[in-house]
């Protein structure tokens, strides 16, 4: 399976590249919430003069990534809770709905589509116990990708934009989610029973089980500490911490 990813509409400019760079370094907690930080110290990180960087803190700060201090730089801003929440909700919302788009799909073009990109799932959360993933960053881009594609698969691009931007809003937050060797061992059995159910076009089983599963990575989100974070800093960045 390939990954979705921002697909520009024209060619790649360097602030587009420091732009990247930065948001997968916030990301991947290497810029941790509430981290300052000049313009100068990221040029000299990244190699790169201030008009790019510039470009990509604006985009970032755009975003909701960042923020501008008066006459002191720049500063990460601290997660907020009560907006990934409601973020979880709409997911909720938009993968229900492209659950019941899935299965009641008239045959037909877009339906064999569907068919070919739930199978490609199925190659992986419906293989046997013994081939499971135990490594964590690998089973959360496959869990991003399975949600991504379910969207994908109900044939609508502008719903599939608007998840996709969720998507990358809590990335960082999920991948706390498969610190957890239970959570990754959850995620394949509520998978399995989501694919089978749809599968199966039984789309009020298949609704309510990706409204369990989506709420139950939920209440993870809620119960994040501080310790939490400084961990997955420490690992992703020794040198932060």
């Amino acid at each position: 399976m390939t990954q979705q990813k921002d697909q520009p509409t024209t060619r790649t400019t360097l602030a587009d590249q420091v732009y990247q760079q930065l948001k997968e370094d916030i990301g991947n907690f290497v810029l941790f919430p509430g981290d300052r930080f000049t313009e100068h110290e990221l040029c000299e990180r990244l190699e790169v003069s201030r008009t790019p960087l510039r470009q990509a803190l604006a985009r970032l700060q755009q975003d909701g990534h960042v923020e501008v201090l008066f006459r002191s730089g720049w500063r990460i801003l601290p997660l907020d809770f009560q907006k990934f929440d409601q973020l979880y909700d709409l997911r909720i919302l938009l993968e229900t709905d492209s659950i019941k788009k899935i299965i009641s799909h008239p045959k037909g073009t877009h339906q064999s589509e569907a068919t070919r990109l739930i199978q490609s799932l199925a190659e992986i959360w419906l293989a046997p116990v013994t081939a499971r993933s135990a490594d964590s960053r690998q089973v959360s881009l496959w869990d991003e990708e399975f949600h991504c594609v379910i969207v994908r698969a109900a044939g609508n691009d502008e719903i599939s934009r608007v998840h996709w931007d969720i998507t990358e809003r809590i990335r960082m937050i999920r991948k706390l989610d498969f610190t957890k060797r239970p959570r990754i061992e959850a995620t394949y059995t509520e998978h399995k029973k989501i694919l089978q159910a749809i599968i199966a076009g039984d789309a009020t089983l298949a609704c309510e089980l990706m409204a369990v599963h989506i709420q139950a990575s939920q209440r993870e989100v809620r119960s994040i500490t501080l310790l939490q974070l400084e961990t997955a800093r420490r690992r992703a960045y020794p040198d932060a911490a």
